[in-house]
């Protein structure tokens, strides 16, 4: 039963007087405060419940049952007090978090900024940011990365996952290193789900040292031919002509982009990212692959029937099943490497640059300090004019 009055409180003298229940008024020279006192866990406990010069008496006996009630449960009501406080800490952090959620693209800036000092070289750091810039970015890199889903991801991936499949798991590896940094930083709920994510693609082919190639003799009957030959859009018929007279991967055609082509110097300069070797490539074009180029314009030069995606790896080999051509796009490259064996005197290395092989041989990469361009220049242009030739040629001679 409440023992002390509001003038008692206003009017009290140093010392502890009690109030009922516990509940004491401590007033010393200085202060008069208000105590809760009670047993938790068999120990003696005295809680502070604030000044009486704040605190009205009816306020400060609503909170002194109230501790009442949690010392009756086993409650120590300073650590209930600790721990709803840090509770409304989580909550406001947590509200902090949402109100600046940062985007995919902003977390994977930060990632590579912490990880790019520990990495062996520039080259390292740059091919990382590089690949998402150009395969994640422009589809998930503006979303808060809290809202990134398995699907989303892997509709990313679905578009390059058969197209450059080193390149593809090198970016799902990344992908999932921001998502999990972000969920570190407390931005997502959880990691990212990549292995559910490779679950839902489809299986990579094994590498193949062996394509089906076009004996390099036919070669040109074929180009001559290719439009009554095969059955295809104008795109494609172009993408395969210049892919054939290119030596590349059929990959690398259909990734091309126009801001890789440099019409005043006639170089394409295929990105480390769209490349085997992960190590950037220049190619000469002759005048007729330029030709094929079309006119000049943005994104994608040889783009897919859906605006902003490029064919699809079926797009270049469905014309040449159609025609019953025993015969693979990549066999093309084996074409080409036959005929520098066979009809000129190609030296080796050249033959391989110009296929951006990368040299087994310790030494003589050692000693590859050139990507041998202008040499490859002529190459090119002579094999150009041979796939347009409706003849065979031989003892072609090739700058040594």
């Amino acid at each position: 039963m409440a023992t002390l009055t509001a003038k008692q409180v206003k009017h009290a003298k140093p010392g502890k007087h009690h109030d009922g229940s516990g509940l004491y008024l401590v007033v010393t020279d200085n202060s008069k405060k208000w105590v809760q006192r009670g047993t938790v866990n068999g120990k003696r406990r005295e809680w502070g419940l604030g000044s009486a010069s704040d605190t009205m008496l009816a306020e400060v006996r609503e909170k002194s049952s109230t501790y009442r009630r949690m010392i009756k449960d086993g409650i120590d009501p300073a650590e209930e007090r600790q721990r709803l406080q840090a509770e409304a800490l989580a909550q406001e952090q947590a509200q902090s978090l949402l109100d600046n959620m940062p985007t995919f693209k902003q977390v994977a800036q930060m990632v590579h900024k912490e990880h790019a000092p520990a990495w062996k070289n520039l080259k390292d750091a740059k091919h990382w940011m590089s690949s998402l810039e150009r395969h994640v970015f422009p589809t998930l890199g503006d979303i808060p990365v809290d809202a990134i889903t398995g699907a989303m991801v892997r509709n990313v991936l679905a578009e390059i996952w058969l197209l450059i499949p080193a390149t593809a798991k090198k970016v799902k590896q990344r992908i999932g290193t921001v998502l999990d940094h972000a969920h570190i930083c407390g931005w997502r709920e959880q990691e990212a789900p990549l292995r559910s994510i490779t679950k839902g693609l489809p299986k990579q082919p094994k590498k193949t040292n062996h394509f089906a190639a076009m004996p390099w003799g036919d070669v040109p009957k074929f180009i001559t031919d290719i439009s009554t030959t095969l059955t295809a859009s104008d795109v494609v018929l172009r993408a395969i002509e210049f892919t054939v007279i290119t030596a590349a991967r059929s990959g690398e055609t259909r990734l091309a982009t126009w801001d890789e082509v440099d019409l005043k110097t006639a170089t394409w300069t295929r990105p480390e990212d769209h490349m085997k070797a992960d190590i950037e490539h220049r190619v000469p074009l002759s005048a007729r692959a330029i030709e094929l180029l079309g006119d000049p314009g943005k994104g994608l030069i040889f783009p897919g029937p859906r605006t902003g995606r490029p064919l699809s790896d079926m797009s270049l080999t469905m014309p040449l099943r159609r025609a019953e051509l025993n015969i693979t796009m990549h066999g093309f490259r084996s074409s080409f490497r036959d005929w520098c064996a066979e009809a000129t005197d190609t030296p080796r290395e050249i033959a391989e640059a110009a296929l951006a092989h990368t040299v087994k041989d310790q030494t003589e990469r050692a000693y590859a300090r050139s990507d041998l361009f202008e040499k490859r220049r002529l190459l090119m242009d002579q094999w150009s004019a041979y796939c347009c030739s409706k003849r065979n040629v031989t003892a072609l001679k090739v700058a040594k």
